[in-house]
């Protein structure tokens, strides 16, 4: 509203969009009916088959197949499994997403211990048929207790055995992380072991073995798989979004149809050795068991207009060389070196669901776009002894390398992986006064000299080392400033290994991310996440302008689309924080932005508090569950236990006796030339014979869920995190709040002009929106002190977890404030931090008690303790008045009460009931049982 001379009101004209809040209404769930599937897209635990209990056998097995080989009528991927067993074997049936097409696999029991036998059906069932088969198996073991449920699962991640016979590891329960092009990445949130044995084979065991093989199964249980481990159906999640595209149109072109071979990346498939039984006994392994990548997923919604953004960030973390922080350092003599973590960010407008352009343009979408990124520690054999208590155990270089065969292996494997040039970033300390990063900086440096001088121009790896430690302690000049330099770095490396669009010649121009960004520090997790964030950053502006989203290249801090990227990028850094180091994330954004460090100091100390009893306590544990489960240490006779090892050394590392076997690489040609060769996207090639794209890609079946009964609240891309779920909804209701996602918010945007008082005699009153996440009210004036708009956003996630859809887009309640009180309020703001916490320090040492405060207590001291029990009708002498008061009251209510029923008639009064109990009228004032009601209300006794 806005006022003139007069005192008239006239409505101003919105400056902003105005947002609307109608939540939809979520509809009941329908009974089974014909043709309709329950929802099953929010389930953790999947449901059991349903076959019928009588049995009736199979008319014709010929007969019984919908078709006759798997894949003569396209894909059919297999989405939930039930287990079903027997006296001696177990039956795993796998069921599509429509319930309309199943496949049986059956496992024997009885095999002999290390031997593992399984027996694939290629033929498709129906339901129905399904039933007669399982129905006629239950019918063949009818003597030996017939065929049992035996549990529900998501899917196989493989088989494993330890000193006796074989366990099946099956996926119990699951969540749903991320969309990508209609098909849904998934969380593995539990697990099961099921042995493949029978009762009567395991109970013969000898007691040694029982003892050897529970100690392995408690080694192994030390393994969080329900922590950081993702899979799915029908993505490859292996690879990179680059990756998969090309591949799809590679295989197009030469005429092949798309993931008829799966071809996942083995140094991200972490239950690869649990694979390996399963892919030599099985045609079809990659159906019934699935690959899992430990990492980190995350996706987001940016909301812009209308316009619908998704930001999804993947991290893969390599099997190879895996391990604890201080356990597994540098690198091995393979060239695998520790914490190699490859980073992916995805970001795509979902104008169109799937990777297909409209028509036959397969794998041709143009809204998709990608990045990526790849730490690891430093390439050298270096490594750090924490037998000690220091908290930072010296650094060995325990051998020296003149032609660097490590670092050579390692960065081959990053030209195969992401082509050339290669921008290695290292962020070690330069200069200390008692040496220990610093001594790898040198041999780093003379690394990477000796091994450019054989590459050829162009192509050459650019580096450059920066001290960013000693920049963030020195402060924020504007020649140390952390986040400056980070910027130019960042701007430099994304323009010179580009980045990932998908498109065709025609009508879009596809671009092809050729190189990446190595960055280290020497960890490779503080320093390490926040120049990724600061790159990160800056590529997602480049993407968005690619898709037209922005008309420039850049992103500023503080807006709502780098708060919500820093939030992401926040949980990237502390998962693999964790999964490294044993903790959080010491310095974060904050940290190196000089945002609120009184608070960020002490959790920083708490956090390298449990970083060191991590490495020193719990990291051994650790590492033995890494080294069984990935199949580092396999049992055999006549060898020594995995918790009998001095070491792992030789579990990570070539066995030395075979190293005159081996070809010696060429110290001067230590690369591959074709991986230099630049990357180029396959043309566009339709799919001949046309066929329809169901044939080669089931997304709308995966996303759409036809013919299943889904609400609001169930549908993971409703209720994934927005950039919506942080604007106060007033100011956006009423057209004065800016929806734009790339609009700084410095705490003054929101305030909105004082409206007329209704009643005169009142002060103006000032009316403001609650920005805060919290759902508690403050008050937002013109003169307000700027309040970093990270903090608002970093506060709700780190303190609980994301509300629900009903705080999507919330209403924020108002308050009036006298100004009197809010000029204080805001002179309290303005005051130093340093000053606040004197004057807290002070009050604490000097207490001052106020006058009602002390007659408080007096009156509290005197209270009597020792109230006499009333046990009889006579009244004590030395009662209190208020006491004897309270005491007769109660008594005359009771007499009144009695005196009351007289005849069977006032009893009457209270089993009458009228047409409508609920409504009092006038003429029941006077009821008995009103009355009685009445009195209870005032403290008296019914």
């Amino acid at each position: 509203m806005s006022f003139d001379g007069q005192g008239s009101s006239q409505p101003t004209p919105p400056l902003f969009p105005q947002l609307s809040h109608n939540p939809p209404s979520s509809p009941a769930p329908a009974s089974g009916t014909e043709g309709t599937r329950g929802d099953e897209e929010g389930l953790a635990t999947p449901r059991p088959f349903d076959r019928p209990t009588s049995p009736f056998m199979a008319q014709n097995g010929s007969k019984c197949a919908v078709y006759q080989k798997v894949g003569e009528e396209g894909i059919c991927k297999m989405h939930k499994f039930n287990l079903w067993e027997t006296a001696t074997r177990y039956y795993l049936v796998g069921g599509d997403l429509m319930d309309r097409r199943f496949r049986i696999l059956k496992i024997d029991r009885t095999s002999e211990p290390g031997d593992l036998s399984i027996a694939e059906d290629d033929i498709v069932y129906t339901q129905k048929e399904m039933s007669q088969l399982l129905n006629a198996i239950d019918d063949g073991n009818r003597s030996t207790g017939g065929l049992k449920f035996k549990c529900s699962t998501w899917g196989l991640l493989g088989f494993i055995r330890f000193t006796g016979a074989y366990y099946m590891l099956v996926i119990t329960k699951r969540s749903q992380v991320a969309m990508i092009g209609g098909h849904y990445i998934y969380q593995v949130d539990g697990t099961d072991l099921i042995p493949l044995t029978t009762p009567a084979s395991h109970r013969f065991w000898p007691d040694l073995k029982h003892a050897e093989e529970a100690r392995f199964l408690g080694i192994l249980s030390n393994l969080d798989l329900s922590r950081s481990f993702y899979f799915s159906y029908s993505y490859d999640i292996t690879r990179t979004l680059q990756h998969n595209i090309s591949r799809g149109r590679q295989a197009l072109s030469e005429g092949c149809l798309p993931n008829s071979e799966h071809d996942y990346n083995a140094m991200f498939v972490w239950n690869h050795y649990l694979l390996q039984p399963a892919v030599s006994a099985l045609k079809n392994t990659y159906d019934w068991c699935f690959p899992i990548v430990h990492g980190f997923v995350d996706q987001a919604v940016l909301t812009v207009y209308g316009r619908t953004v998704y930001i999804t960030i993947i991290a893969r973390r390599s099997r190879f060389f895996a391990g604890a922080r201080f356990l597994k350092r540098g690198a091995n003599d393979l060239g695998y070196v520790a914490n190699d973590v490859e980073t992916e960010q995805i970001v795509s407008e979902m104008l169109t669901t799937s990777f297909h352009a409209p028509g036959n343009n397969l794998y041709a979408n143009p809204n998709y776009t990608s990045y990526v990124q790849h730490r690891g520690s430093i390439p050298l054999y270096w490594t750090q002894d924490n037998t000690g208590v220091t908290p930072k155990p010296p650094i060995e270089l325990h051998l020296v390398d003149p032609f660097y065969v490590a670092a050579a292996l390692h960065l081959d494997n990053l030209f195969e992986r992401y082509g050339a040039p290669i921008y290695v970033l290292n962020l070690i300390k330069q200069r200390e006064r008692t040496p220990r990063e610093s001594k790898l900086l040198a041999e780093y440096t003379n690394a990477i000299n000796y091994l450019n001088q054989f590459l050829p121009k162009g192509k050459k790896i650019i580096y450059e080392a920066w001290d960013m430690s000693r920049a963030s302690h020195r402060g924020n000049s504007s020649d140390q400033s952390v986040i400056a330099r980070l910027e130019v770095i960042a701007e430099n490396v994304v323009t010179t290994t580009g980045f990932f669009r998908n498109g065709d010649e025609r009508s879009n121009k596809w671009t092809m991310q050729n190189g990446v960004a190595r960055t280290n520090c020497i960890d490779c997790l503080d320093r390490t996440n926040a120049a990724q964030f600061v790159i990160g950053k800056r590529a997602l502006g480049h993407q968005l302008h690619a898709l037209g989203v922005i008309s420039d290249t850049s992103i500023e801090y503080d807006t709502d689309a780098v708060n919500l990227f820093t939030h992401m990028f926040h949980d990237h850094g502390d998962t693999i924080a964790v999964q490294y180091g044993g903790s959080h994330l010491v310095n974060t954004m904050e940290t190196y932005r000089k945002i609120n460090q009184w608070t960020s100091h002490s959790r920083d100390m708490v956090e390298s508090f449990k970083r060191y009893y991590n490495n020193s306590f719990l990291d051994g544990q650790r590492q033995e569950a890494y080294n069984l489960f990935l199949g580092n240490y396999i049992f055999s006779q006549n060898q020594p236990m995995l918790w009998d090892l001095a070491t792992d050394y030789y579990l990570h590392h070539a066995d030395p006796r075979t190293y005159s076997q081996k070809a010696r690489r060429s110290y001067s040609s230590w690369f591959t030339p074709s991986f230099l060769e630049p990357r180029i996207l396959p043309p566009i090639t339709p799919l001949s014979p046309p066929k329809p794209i169901s044939y080669i890609d089931d997304y709308y079946l995966e996303y759409y869920r036809p013919l299943a009964v889904s609400s609001f609240l169930k549908i993971f891309s409703f209720k994934m995190n927005s950039t919506l779920k942080y604007m106060p909804f007033r100011a956006t209701r009423e057209g004065r709040y800016d929806l734009s996602p790339f609009r700084v918010r410095d705490g003054t945007e929101q305030a909105l002009p004082p409206r007329q008082s209704s009643k005169k005699a009142v002060p103006p009153t000032v009316e403001s929106p609650d920005d805060d996440s919290d759902g508690t009210s403050s008050v937002v004036s013109h003169v307000a002190a700027k309040r970093s708009s990270i903090q608002r956003w970093l506060a709700p996630h780190l303190g609980e977890r994301t509300p629900s859809y009903r705080s999507t887009v919330r209403e924020v309640p108002f308050r009036t404030v006298d100004l009197a009180a809010l000029a204080r309020a805001e002179t309290v703001k303005s005051l130093d931090l340093g000053v606040i916490l004197e004057q807290a320090v002070s009050s604490a040492l000097n207490p001052n008690i106020s006058r009602r405060e002390v007659e408080a207590y007096e009156e509290y001291a005197s209270f009597p303790l020792n109230i006499p029990l009333v046990v009889s009708a006579d009244t004590p002498l030395n009662t209190m008045p208020e006491f004897e008061a309270y005491v007769k009251s109660g008594v005359e209510t009771v007499k009144s009460s009695i005196a009351r029923q007289k005849s069977s008639e006032d009893f009457s009064d209270f089993l009458g009931v009228s047409d409508d109990p609920l409504t009092v009228t006038e003429a029941d004032r006077g009821r008995f049982k009103y009355e009685v009601y009445g009195n209870w209300l005032n403290g008296g006794i019914l």
